[in-house]
């Protein structure tokens, strides 16, 4: 305190060329300190991200610039030393100070969101069992919890009682909930699909009704593109509680395509031949290799199942693989005389007297067709 007494007295007993000699020192310094600043950010972003300079650089021009200010205010007599010197000088180095650390600790909670981003990228980038939405989220949560506590933390540099702010925060967050328990019941949803992984961006899905690729995952909903063009908006909460079908997980899709053959048809022939014909369709995989097997006897032939794989899936390969078997199956029962019969019905009269019969002489007229 003493030394603070000293310090005013002093600067009040200077006459006005002493305090004009000492601003220009202060304009000299300002001046040293911004030149250096400058030659500090330009040799800091080699090494770190813009972001992350110029967030320094603005807390150190900042703080360069409140001094600076003070200063004046202290040579020029517009200060605030209104009843006791002493203590008002004291209360503005505390206000100065609980300043610059809120400035401090906000601009360093900003600057190790960027440190923690690199350091989560780095994680995932050695485990393959982790997806960049799986990171993505996790970088999210930390940087939101690094948040409140920098917020928490400045709140309690300034004072501010936390326990009415945890109430109000309280009975916000049951009025929020109650309000968007739909949304809130969606966002839990997506933190179940994050972490249960049934399928991923890019996978074939067939979700209830809806079938297509997906093209985006969120907190809140799922989108995929159906293979009419169309992008499909659906809620995770949705997602979570329908069938989920993953057509794509394993990178191969059995497919099976029905034939049927007449009953007077060689069976064992006839899966030979379709089984020879699978294997030099192109979209076909011989691992694991094509299977054709009998299925049911149909009302006009017996029915084959041409089962057969294909790779990366997706609806193209799958309708190009398909049109392919079909073609080439058909074309090579139609060299090899295998009948592939159309549905057919054959009628014939009952030879038991029985049943109803019309007269030949029955006419319009209801008695001799006159």
């Amino acid at each position: 305190m003493s030394a603070l007494a000293d310090l005013t007295d002093a600067v009040q007993s200077l006459g006005p060329a002493e305090r004009a000699v000492l601003s220009v020192a202060v304009l000299v310094l300002l001046a040293l300190g911004w030149r250096a600043s400058r030659r500090f950010a330009a040799s800091a972003r080699e090494n770190r991200s813009d972001r992350i300079v110029d967030v320094l650089l603005v807390v150190l021009v900042l703080a360069f610039g409140a001094l600076g200010v003070e200063a004046f205010l202290v040579l020029w007599g517009a200060h605030p030393l209104a009843v006791d010197a002493v203590q008002a000088v004291t209360d503005r180095a505390e206000l100065g100070v609980r300043l610059v650390l809120t400035a401090v600790l906000l601009a360093g909670a900003y600057v190790f969101t960027e440190f923690l981003h690199g350091r989560v990228d780095d994680f995932v980038a050695d485990r393959e069992n982790i997806t960049d939405h799986q990171a993505e989220i996790t970088f999210r949560l930390l940087q939101i919890t690094l948040y409140v506590g920098a917020l928490i933390t400045a709140l309690g540099i300034w004072n501010v009682n936390l326990s009415g702010l945890l109430i109000g925060a309280g009975f916000a967050g049951i009025v929020f909930g109650m309000a968007a328990r739909q949304t809130l019941g969606a966002v839990i949803a997506g933190f179940v699909l994050m972490f249960a992984r049934p399928f991923e961006i890019g996978d074939w899905v067939k979700i209830g009704s809806n079938d297509g690729i997906v093209t985006d995952i969120t907190i809140v909903n799922t989108r995929i593109q159906t293979f009419d063009g169309e992008y499909v908006m659906l809620p995770n909460d949705y997602v979570g509680s329908e069938e989920v079908v993953n057509r794509s997980r394993k990178g191969r899709l059995r497919l099976h395509v029905e034939v049927g053959v007449d009953y007077t048809t060689d069976v064992e022939h006839a899966i030979e031949v379709a089984e020879e014909t699978l294997k030099d369709v192109e979209d076909v995989l011989t691992v694991p290799q094509p299977q054709v097997v009998l299925t049911e006897f149909g009302d006009s032939a017996v029915v084959l199942d041409l089962r057969f794989w294909i790779d990366k899936p997706s609806a193209r390969r799958k309708w190009r693989a398909q049109t392919a078997v079909i073609s080439q199956v058909h074309e090579a029962f139609r060299e090899a005389g295998i009948t592939i019969p159309f549905p057919q019905r054959e009628l014939s009269a009952r030879d038991d007297g029985m049943g109803v019969r019309i007269p030949d002489d029955y006419g319009p007229s209801g008695d001799d067709g006159e």
